[in-house]
C-alpha cells in the first residue's frame, strides 16, 4: 500500500489503473481508432507492464521524522516520473522512466511541507511541486541534472478541502491539491461553483492552475485561472508568502501575479482564496455553421468584440469537427481552407436571467457573416460541472472530456497525438495561422510520411484569439520521440517568428524554455531570477523551468 490513497493512477495513461481497458480492449480499441483517423492498418502495442520496469535504487532516504509521508515504492516513483507530454506518455508506455523522483511526499498539512522542503536544503535536494501531474510541457518530470543529491516529489493530494466559503463576498478559501469535481462537490451545497473546467479538470488541482495559468470554461471575460483568485498563500524555502484578500488593489506590482505562473520556482503554492459563481439555471447554445475560414473568424471577432462576452465561443475547423462527432465527417483534406463546413459552439449562460435575447445578438452577427444555426434554450438545475450543452454542442462537449483516455488509445494504435497552443492579435492572425498550417503540415509529412493538423480556437478576445492546434500522424514505432521533437520544434519556431506566443494556458515547463527564452525580455527574466534568489536561495524548486538555476 502507498503513503497516499488507495486507488491508484495510471502510471503510463490518463486516469486511474481500475479505468485502464484490458489487453483485449485495448488492441480492439487501438485497431478502429487507427482506422478512423484513416490511417493504414497497424498492430496495436501494449504498455510495458510495470512490474517488468527496473527503476535506479533511491539516492536519498527520508528522516524519521518524515517517513509517514514519504514513499520511495515504484508505483509512486514511477507514476510521478513524468506529466502527460505525449514524449511523456510514449516513454512511460514503453517502460522507459529516465528521471524517476527518489522520494515521493505526501503532505497532509502546511507544516508537513515547510519540513519537507528544510530536508531537501540540507540535504541538498531537488523539489518538484505535483499536482494532478497533467502537465503537458514536461513541468513536472525531475529532470534536474547532476547538481543535486536526488530529486523529492511532493504530492499535494491529501491537501484537498474546501476550508471556508464566505457567502457574502462570494469567495472560499481552498487547499491546492484539490482537484476539479472534489472542488464542484464541496462548494455544491452552497450553490456556487468556481466556474473553472479545463480539459483536465478530473485530476488536475487548483494548485496547478494557479502555479500554470490554466484556462478554463470561460471562452471569454474569465478566460484564465488569473481572473478567479483573491489570495494565495504558498511555502517558500525562506518562509510563508500570504496576500491579502482584496477585490481589486493599485499597490504596486501585484504578489498575488509573481505566483500565479510561477510553476512552482518560487514557491509550492497550499491554499488560495478563490472567487466564487453562482449555478447556472439559464443557458441557450447553439452550434452554427459557416462555409469557410474567412466568414467563421470574421464572426468570432465581431462576437469578441461585441460585449456580449459569451460564455463558449470555441470555433473548430472541418477536421476536428469531423472527428469530435460535432460535424460533418473528418474525411477530406484536413486544410483549413478546404470546401467543408467549420463549426462554431456558442453558448450564453446566467445565474439571474433568461440569456435568449443574448444568443439572438449573437445569431445576429453569426448571420450577417453567412453563418447558420438555431439556439436551444434550457432553464434548469444542474449538477456542479454540467455546463448544460445539447446536440452538436454536446457532443463536443463530451468529446473534450474523453480527449485524454482516446489519446491513450491512440498511442497504442501508432499514432502521434499532438496538440499545442497559442495567442496573437486580430490583424495578424491569417498570415499567422497559414504560416502555423503550412510549417506544421509539412513537418508532419516530412517526419512522419503523411498526418492531419486541425485546430480550433479555445478563447477568444476582443484583441485576438486562442488557437489550438491538433496534430494526428502515423509513428515510427522507436522513434516517436524524435518525431515528436522534430515536429515540436517547427510548430514552436513558427509561432515565435510570426508573434504568438509560445503557450495561451498550458505553461512553459521545461519543453517550452528555448522558445519562453526567445519571446521574453532579458530584463524581466534577469527579475525574475532575482525574486527566486530571494525565496528559493539554494534553487532547489523544479529547477530548470522558466530560468535556469
Amino acid at each position: 500500500m502507498t503513503v497516499a490513497s488507495v486507488r491508484r493512477r495510471n502510471v503510463w495513461g490518463w486516469g486511474y489503473e481500475d479505468q485502464q481497458p484490458d489487453a483485449k480492449e485495448m488492441r480492439d480499441a487501438a485497431a478502429g481508432m487507427r482506422s478512423y483517423v484513416g490511417f493504414d492498418p497497424c498492430e496495436p502495442e501494449l504498455p510495458v507492464a510495470l512490474e517488468d520496469v527496473e527503476l535506479p535504487a533511491p539516492r536519498i532516504a527520508s528522516p524519521q521524522s518524515l517517513e509517514g509521508i514519504c514513499s520511495g515504492e515504484t508505483h509512486d516513483r514511477a507514476s510521478h516520473a513524468y506529466g502527460k507530454a505525449y514524449r511523456d506518455v510514449i516513454r512511460a508506455f514503453r517502460g522507459r522512466f529516465e528521471n524517476p523522483p527518489d522520494m515521493v511526499a505526501y503532505p497532509r498539512t502546511e507544516q508537513d511541507v515547510v519540513e519537507l522542503l528544510e530536508w531537501c536544503a540540507q540535504v541538498g535536494a531537488a523539489a518538484i511541486p505535483y499536482g494532478g501531474g497533467t502537465s503537458v510541457t514536461g513541468g513536472v518530470e525531475p529532470a534536474v541534472g547532476d547538481s543535486y543529491s536526488g530529486t523529492v516529489s511532493i504530492d499535494l493530494r491529501e491537501l484537498d478541502q474546501v476550508l471556508e466559503v464566505d457567502e457574502t463576498s462570494r469567495a472560499a478559501r481552498i487547499q491546492a491539491g484539490a482537484n476539479g469535481p472534489a472542488i464542484s462537490q464541496q462548494l455544491a451545497q452552497h450553490g456556487l461553483g468556481l466556474r473553472h473546467f479545463p480539459g483536465s479538470f478530473e485530476l488536475s488541482t487548483l494548485g496547478g492552475w494557479i502555479a500554470t495559468r490554466s484556462g478554463g470554461h470561460f471562452a471569454t471575460v474569465y478566460t484564465h485561472i488569473d481572473d478567479l483568485v483573491e489570495s494565495t498563500r504558498a511555502v517558500t524555502p525562506t518562509g510563508v508568502i500570504e496576500t491579502r484578500r482584496l477585490p481589486g488593489s493599485g499597490a504596486g506590482p501585484s504578489p498575488d501575479r509573481m505566483l500565479i505562473g510561477s510553476e512552482g520556482i518560487l514557491g509550492v503554492i497550499t491554499e488560495a482564496w478563490m472567487r466564487l459563481h453562482e449555478r447556472p439555471r439559464f443557458k441557450s447554445s447553439a452550434s452554427v455553421r459557416f462555409a469557410d475560414l474567412a466568414s467563421a473568424t470574421a464572426a468570432v471577432r465581431e462576437l469578441s468584440q461585441s460585449g456580449l462576452y459569451p460564455t463558449n465561443c470555441r470555433l473548430l475547423d472541418p477536421v476536428l469537427a469531423g472527428l469530435y462527432g460535432a460535424g460533418p465527417s473528418a474525411e477530406g483534406s484536413p486544410s483549413p481552407d478546404g470546401d467543408q463546413v467549420h463549426l462554431l459552439m456558442l453558448a450564453f449562460e446566467s445565474a439571474h436571467h433568461p440569456v435568449d435575447d443574448w444568443m439572438e445578438l449573437g445569431l445576429g452577427c453569426c448571420r450577417a457573416h453567412g453563418g447558420e444555426g438555431e439556439a436551444q434554450n434550457e432553464a434548469r438545475e444542474r449538477r456542479a460541472d454540467d455546463d448544460g450543452t445539447s446536440g452538436s454542442v454536446e457532443a463536443w462537449r463530451g468529446a473534450f472530456l474523453r480527449e485524454a483516455y482516446v489519446r491513450d488509445v491512440l498511442i497504442a494504435a501508432g499514432v502521434i497525438p499532438e496538440t499545442f497552443e497559442t495567442a496573437v492579435t486580430w490583424d495578424r492572425f491569417d498570415e499567422f495561422h497559414q504560416s502555423v498550417i503550412e510549417t506544421t503540415t509539412d513537418a508532419v509529412r516530412r517526419v512522419c510520411g503523411g498526418g492531419r493538423v486541425g485546430w480550433r480556437f479555445t478563447h477568444v478576445y476582443p484583441d485576438g484569439p486562442a488557437p489550438y492546434y491538433t496534430i494526428l500522424a502515423p509513428a515510427k514505432r522507436g522513434s516517436e520521440v524524435q518525431q515528436w521533437d522534430e515536429i515540436k520544434a517547427a510548430a514552436s519556431e513558427a509561432i515565435i517568428a510570426a508573434g504568438g506566443t509560445i503557450t495561451h494556458h498550458h505553461s512553459v515547463g521545461r519543453d517550452h524554455r528555448p522558445w519562453y527564452d526567445k519571446q521574453r525580455p532579458d530584463r524581466f527574466a534577469a527579475a525574475l531570477g532575482a525574486a527566486k534568489r530571494e525565496l528559493d536561495p539554494d534553487a532547489l524548486l523544479n529547477p530548470g523551468v522558466l530560468i535556469d538555476p
